[in-house]
């Protein structure tokens, strides 16, 4: 899967942006790739590493705010794709801090899609989370509002060439500040476990399998789906033993705006749901007309009636031992 494009990732040096430059880059997929990012020091780590070092002429380093629409004007020239998966994720921080996720989360993704559309960039591939399905936290209200603006920019724009797709997925596995860094941590530290809730349970999804389903998206999208990897499910105590099972555990309740279980399909979502192997595919009614094209297009057939797919009753759970391997 080779594309010989110029590629930008909004987010460059997060958890998904730094795995997905050294993907592309070990595999030579892009002319070029330019990592966008606000974190001066990232930046700098990222620039010495060897697999950087080694591509210095096919990658760029850009410090910018996507808040900031002048500097993605400027960044987004002779772009063709870009990522993006810029923004501010803290559950329980975006409780106190409304003000700041709204100005990157929904403002920021405005400013993207105004710059791309500007450019006229062939492809944005958007980052969703699972936090945006029947939203009850400040986080996961941003990246609803978020979301609705990448798929309505498809209408807004007419018969602009870009076109905006999502990929929307669950917990990913070992990412900065998941469950599993954290209590290796507290390995270390001698320190019991805490689980906000024993019947907790998360979608498990590897880096690995977060950028071959961007990947795919890009290759397979024509504007307006939103792609779901299939994962299977994982117990937060499963976790928790299979990292130590003798280490003690401690029940510290639900923090401010926390799920029990992910969900990535709402039943009460107004979308048309196609299951193409490894992936879900929703197409939200209000693309109208564009509907009929992706489904041709796309060769959709498979339609499938309206369901909740969430972690709690996923048909496939990990056991401790396929979670200790993956460890």
């Amino acid at each position: 899967m080779k594309f010989k494009k110029n590629i930008l990732i909004t987010g460059g040096t997060g958890s998904f942006g730094s795995n997905f430059a050294r993907f592309a880059l070990k595999k030579k997929l892009f002319n070029k790739v330019i990592i966008f990012s606000r974190d001066e020091l990232k930046q700098h780590e990222m620039k010495n590493e060897e697999i950087f070092k080694k591509n210095f002429k096919n990658v760029r380093f850009f410090i910018g705010d996507i808040r900031d629409k002048e500097r993605l004007l400027v960044a987004f020239n002779n772009i063709d794709y870009v990522i993006h998966a810029a923004a501010l994720k803290q559950v329980d921080t975006a409780e106190y801090n409304p003000f700041e996720f709204i100005k990157t989360n929904i403002q920021g993704t405005e400013n993207v899609i105004q710059a791309a559309t500007a450019n006229k960039v062939k492809k944005v591939i958007a980052l969703s989370t699972d936090k945006a399905v029947s939203p009850i936290n400040l986080y996961g209200a941003s990246k609803l509002c978020s979301d609705k603006l990448i798929i309505a920019a498809n209408n807004v724009f007419g018969k602009n060439a870009t076109s905006y797709s999502l990929v929307r997925y669950g917990n990913v596995m070992k990412s900065r500040g998941s469950v599993i860094p954290i209590f290796k941590e507290n390995i270390k530290k001698k320190k019991i476990f805490k689980v906000t809730d024993e019947k907790m349970t998360r979608f498990n999804l590897t880096i690995n399998e977060c950028i071959e389903t961007v990947l795919w998206t890009l290759k397979k999208s024509i504007g307006g789906e939103i792609i779901i990897k299939k994962s299977p499910s994982y117990r937060i105590l499963d976790i928790a033993k299979a990292i130590d099972s003798k280490n003690k555990i401690s029940f510290v309740g639900l923090r401010p705006g926390e799920k029990i279980h992910e969900e990535l399909i709402s039943k009460n979502d107004n979308d048309i749901i196609f299951d193409v192997g490894n992936y879900y595919i929703l197409l939200n009614k209000t693309l109208g007309n564009k509907i009929d094209k992706i489904i041709k297009t796309m060769k959709l057939s498979k339609r499938l009636k309206p369901f909740s797919y969430n972690s709690g009753d996923n048909k496939r759970f990990l056991s401790i031992n396929e979670i200790k391997k993956l460890i």
